[in-house]
């Protein structure tokens, strides 16, 4: 629940499997409005009791982010139920595993379609509503792969790597109008999803996150903080902030590191089934949850977000060790 007199009304896309449905998860324990946006109705479905069991309320609205229309008339369905929209999240997004010298045209296509213009309309319609009232925040959830690229997921990559491009010039038309419409980008590091399984892939053995790997949760509690604080960017994760760092410093070194690990590290020792199904052009039947299959290796905490979420608590406390063993040595001497 907001500090405000009614519970805030928030938009999630990708709302119904993976860091989505945490995401969910994350506002409805709070008490909020929530519309759910993605292609699978089950999973929507599972959402919405979800949040309804948790003492908030959600409205299932199946779309394909690809169709500015379709996202244009969920959010008049969702301000027509609940409201103005206070917090609008965009997280819907595909991705294939393939050598860009295997990868087809509507492959790269309908990854950037989802994954980056997407994210594009989500934002044009989040403006639409939010800059006549001024207010509102749109979050973008990115990835470390927004500053470093690996091999096998070009597609996916560079959508991230525009997304970033795409925020930095509104985040800055934002500031040029004085608007108290507020953006943000919270950059993720592998996470246990449903995504692994259904994702589109031409190697020879199921995908997988690149360790270390951590739990939607993680990534849940980084994007509901990010919607409250009005930072600029969030990596979440040691891993995140390393890939950003090291990117800019050796990005050379990196390029041959991932060209002789990038490979094996996404792959798991597990071998692709001849019915795995795809989630690319359509939805799977079923609701698939937040988790992945990678519970026994996921991290369920982050130390480095942890620490960012109570800088100024453990700043303080820094403050009154520092002085109180100032004060023990000065009457020790």
């Amino acid at each position: 629940m907001s500090q405000r007199d009614k519970p805030e009304v928030v938009v999630i896309t990708g709302a119904s499997a993976g860091v989505g449905r945490a995401t969910v998860q994350a506002f409805a324990r709070r008490g909020a409005h929530i519309g759910l946006l993605a292609r699978g109705e089950e999973g929507l479905e599972g959402a919405r009791k979800e949040v309804e069991s948790m003492g908030g309320k959600a409205l299932a609205l199946p779309t394909d982010v690809s169709q500015h229309d379709q996202i244009e008339a969920a959010a008049a369905s969702v301000e027509q139920a609940f409201g103005p929209i206070d917090i609008w999240i965009n997280n819907a997004m595909v991705t294939v595993v393939t050598p860009i010298k295997l990868a087809t045209v509507d492959e790269f296509k309908r990854v950037t379609d989802v994954t980056y213009l997407g994210a594009v309309y989500g934002t044009m319609v989040a403006l639409k509503h939010m800059l006549p009232r001024d207010h509102g925040v749109i979050v973008q959830v990115g990835s470390a792969l927004a500053y470093r690229a690996i091999p096998l997921q070009a597609p996916y990559c560079a959508a991230k790597h525009a997304l970033r491009g795409f925020t930095n010039s509104l985040r800055s038309e934002l500031l040029h109008d004085a608007s108290h419409v507020h953006v943000t980008m919270v950059h993720l590091p592998a996470v246990n999803t449903p995504q692994f399984d259904w994702c589109k892939t031409r190697m020879p053995c199921q995908p997988q996150p690149v360790p270390p790997i951590f739990q939607p949760e993680v990534a849940a509690e980084a994007i509901f903080w990010a919607a409250h604080e009005r930072r600029r960017e969030v990596n979440v994760g040691f891993p995140t902030v390393k890939a950003v760092w090291a990117n800019k410093f050796m990005p050379g070194f990196i390029d041959r590191y991932l060209a002789s690990a990038g490979y094996a590290g996404q792959m798991s020792d597990q071998k692709i089934e001849d019915d795995r199904q795809i989630n690319l052009w359509h939805a799977l039947p079923g609701d698939a949850g937040a988790h992945g299959r990678f519970d026994a290796q996921a991290k369920s905490r982050s130390v480095q977000m942890w620490l960012k979420m109570h800088a100024l608590g453990v700043t303080l406390g820094a403050i009154a060790i520092a002085f109180a063993a100032t004060v023990a040595a000065t009457i020790i001497w």
